[in-house]
């Protein structure tokens, strides 16, 4: 299996670790009865979908994965929002640990910007989601502009820590295309909630192709549980 994957034009999701398999959802269920098995059976398969049907997430907390991610500032902020926002316990992000890269301990002069391959157009049926039409740049001079955008902004970045400015404020003029990356750990529930909600058609594109990349590592940690959390 490729652990690596990449996504957009330098990002990529790659599995760092993974702890669990569907045998240990099994086994987390089971041991109520004080069973425990080494091989994974057809009778094992029905009770993961057992414990969908009936919402019994407890077990599939067992499971954890741990990803390390590049991808644009943008992309981050809507993905951080799972840490904070979501949680399956009393404990917030219990289910979650986030590590990121930190522009008050690194320089950003040599970070990658996200650049598109063509700008979509605002839906007018939603305001906070784009359409899959391009808006008209036959001639290359939006591309241009936010092209040359990015240039100076790191740029002017460059002469403000040059001249002394402390990293911590510099990284103001910093663009959301810029990529940043994180370390993400989180249960098997936590991770296929995320992919349910950024696969969805109104979720933005960008973080679509991420939670695609997800989906593909995951199924190969755990394909019986993957499959039956995904019919819930």
């Amino acid at each position: 299996m490729d652990r690596k994957i990449d996504v957009l034009d330098s990002g990529f999701v790659e599995l760092i670790d993974a702890l669990g398999s569907d045998l240990t959802v099994v086994n987390s269920a089971r041991v109520s009865f004080g069973k425990r098995k080494d091989v994974l059976s057809q009778s094992d398969e029905r009770l993961i979908q057992y414990l969908v049907s009936h919402q019994h997430w407890s077990p599939f907390r067992h499971v954890q994965l741990q990803f390390h991610c590049k991808v644009p500032e943008f992309v981050a902020r809507q993905w951080y929002k799972h840490v904070v926002g979501i949680a399956y316990s009393e404990v917030p992000t219990v289910d979650h640990a986030w590590n990121e890269v930190s522009l008050r301990y690194t320089n950003a002069s040599d970070m990658d910007v996200y650049r598109p391959d063509g700008f979509r157009q605002q839906s007018e049926d939603n305001k906070q989601a784009s359409v899959d039409q391009q808006v008209d740049d036959s001639a290359g001079q939006l591309e241009r502009e936010y092209k040359q955008h990015c240039e100076q902004a790191l740029a002017l970045y460059g002469r403000l820590v040059n001249q002394g400015v402390a990293r911590e404020q510099a990284r103001g003029v910093l663009p959301l295309a810029i990529y940043t990356e994180f370390y993400w750990t989180a249960s098997l529930q936590a991770v296929v909630n995320f992919i349910q909600l950024r696969k969805h058609k109104t979720a933005q594109y960008e973080i679509r192709e991420y939670a695609n990349a997800l989906e593909t590592l995951t199924q190969h940690v755990v394909p019986v549980a993957y499959a039956c959390l995904q019919k819930k």
